[in-house]
């Protein structure tokens, strides 16, 4: 069963970083993140909104482009970097699969 919204910190868990920083990219890409809010005021995203924090990661963390550099490449370059996810997230399921191999030998 597929959910429908996910909390702070299972996004954080899904990226692989904090989550103070998924908070702090939420209040700085306003535009392209949106979370809604429960009855205790929590935070929650939607699987869109995962995706985004994934592109935020990828152009931040690992091409290392600024936050203003990289809402600009969110805002006009997106199917490029939908694309560089995608192959970002294939290659690490390749590794897997290949460090557990190696250790089934």
């Amino acid at each position: 069963m597929e959910k429908y919204f996910y909390t702070v910190g299972e996004v954080a868990e899904i990226i692989g970083e904090s989550a103070s920083l998924v908070r702090f990219w939420a209040n700085e890409f306003p535009r392209f993140i949106k979370p809604q809010r429960n009855a205790k005021g929590n935070r929650l995203f939607t699987k869109e909104d995962v995706e985004t924090f994934k592109h935020i990661h990828l152009l931040v963390k690992v091409e290392g482009l600024t936050l203003e550099g990289a809402a600009k490449r969110l805002k006009g370059e997106k199917k490029d970097v939908i694309n560089k996810a995608k192959v970002l997230e294939t290659l690490k399921g390749i590794r897997q699969q290949l460090t557990e191999i190696r250790q089934d030998l």
